[in-house]
C-alpha cells in the first residue's frame, strides 16, 4: 500500500511537471513535446522511492532466501548515499559497507570502482583519523536524480496506459 501511495504522489507531482513545461514551451514558443525534467529539479518524494526501492531489495533477498541471487552491491550503495544526502546525515565507509549487503571486501571494491567514475567521494574525519565517510559526488547526485526523474516518468505512462485499458473495457 505504500508503494501505490508513492506512486500516486510521483504521478501527481509528474503531471504538474507535465502542465508546467507545457506552459513554459507555449510562452517560449517550444514544441509541445514531452520533455524530462531537469534533473536539477529535486523532488522530496524521490527519496521515499530510494527508500522503497532499497527495502524493496532487502525484502527480495529475505523472500528467497538468497543475498547471491539479487546481488548488485553498487546500486545499494548508491541508494544508501542518495538517501543519506537527502537525510543530509553522513556515511562512513563502514556503514556503506554493511548497506551494500555483501562482505567488506567486496563493497570496498564497489567504493573503489564508483569513486573512480566519478559518482562518490571519500572525505576523512577531521576529529577521528580512523574513520572516512563516503558521498555522493555532484556527477553521482545528478545522476540518481536523472534516474528517479525518467521513474517517475515511467510510472505515468503505465497509469496513463492502464487509463487507456480501462477506457477501452
Amino acid at each position: 500500500m505504500r508503494l501505490i501511495g508513492i506512486a500516486n504522489e510521483l504521478l501527481a507531482m509528474a503531471r504538474e511537471l507535465e502542465m508546467t513545461s507545457h506552459d513554459d514551451g507555449a510562452s517560449s514558443g517550444a514544441s509541445g513535446s514531452h520533455t524530462a525534467p531537469a534533473a536539477s529539479q529535486d523532488h522530496p518524494v524521490w527519496v521515499e522511492l530510494a527508500r522503497q526501492t532499497y527495502e524493496d531489495r532487502r525484502r527480495r533477498n529475505k523472500i528467497f532466501q538468497s543475498d547471491e541471487l539479487f546481488g548488485e552491491p553498487a546500486w545499494d550503495i548508491l541508494l544508501d548515499l542518495f538517501i543519506a544526502a537527502k537525510e543530509r546525515r553522513r556515511v562512513s565507509v563502514t556503514s556503506a559497507c554493511i548497506g551494500s549487503a555483501v562482505p567488506s571486501t567486496t563493497a570496498l571494491r564497489w567504493i573503489s570502482i564508483l569513486e573512480r567514475q566519478g559518482f562518490l567521494s571519500r572525505e576523512a574525519d577531521p576529529g577521528d583519523a580512523r574513520r572516512v565517510y563516503v558521498r555522493l559526488s555532484p556527477k553521482g547526485y545528478e545522476a540518481m536524480l536523472e534516474y528517479f526523474s525518467a521513474s517517475s516518468r515511467s510510472v505515468v505512462l503505465l497509469d496513463e496506459g492502464a487509463s487507456d485499458i480501462a477506457k477501452r473495457r
